[in-house]
């Protein structure tokens, strides 16, 4: 997933929430999400712009009183185009969903994502993180190393086995926890959602 498809990504995500303005957009992109803490507004406004282009986000502005020296406010809003955007993306399962700062991306929002679509995610990172350990743990080509660099490799060891671990957690939950109709997601604003049958609409 490119930078660019992972901001957009995470602002409709967002907005998937509240309809927000700019500043808070921005804060909420530097707290939760990690690979967007420096996150400058020169990045956030050209990436609303070109949503609102492709008519995933609308814009509503909120005129100053003429007494009032407060700057217009713009909100953003998801639209039910930029609703079914972003269930594609988070719909998807290629090798760069579970990269560094995209599977982070992609587990901040699997509430929106579908189960099936979660383990595959989780598999996927597990067994890339595991390759990784097993390379660390032959260091097959790797020169000796003074007792600094040896304290960060066995300290990068043991973060990946932990990281490892937790995926498998995971795992094991998503495996054990109830399973989900085909297609349906427990938010009714996703474009996916199905309520489960009842007495009066089976």
């Amino acid at each position: 997933m490119r930078r660019r498809e992972m901001l957009e990504f995470a602002v409709l995500g967002l907005l998937h929430e509240d309809p927000l303005h700019g500043y808070e957009l921005r804060r909420r992109l530097n707290t939760r999400l990690g690979a967007f803490r420096a996150l400058s507004f020169g990045t956030l406004y050209p990436c609303l712009a070109s949503l609102q282009g492709q008519d995933l986000v609308s814009v509503d502005r909120d005129e100053p009183r003429a007494t009032s020296s407060r700057r217009q406010r713009i909100t953003y809003t998801i639209t039910d185009s930029g609703r079914a955007a972003f269930a594609q993306i988070a719909g998807r399962t290629d090798p760069g969903s579970w990269d560094d700062d995209a599977f982070d991306l992609r587990v901040a929002f699997f509430a929106r994502t579908e189960r099936e679509v979660r383990l595959r995610i989780l598999e996927g990172r597990r067994a890339r993180l595991a390759e990784q350990l097993d390379g660390m743990r032959t260091g097959e080509g790797s020169p000796r190393l003074d007792r600094w660099s040896a304290a960060l490799a066995a300290h990068g060891e043991d973060a990946t086995e932990r990281a490892v671990a937790w995926l498998d957690e995971l795992i094991d939950a998503e495996r054990r926890g109830p399973q989900a109709r085909p297609g349906t997601l427990s938010d009714p604003a996703h474009p996916a959602f199905n309520p489960p049958p009842t007495k009066e609409n089976p």
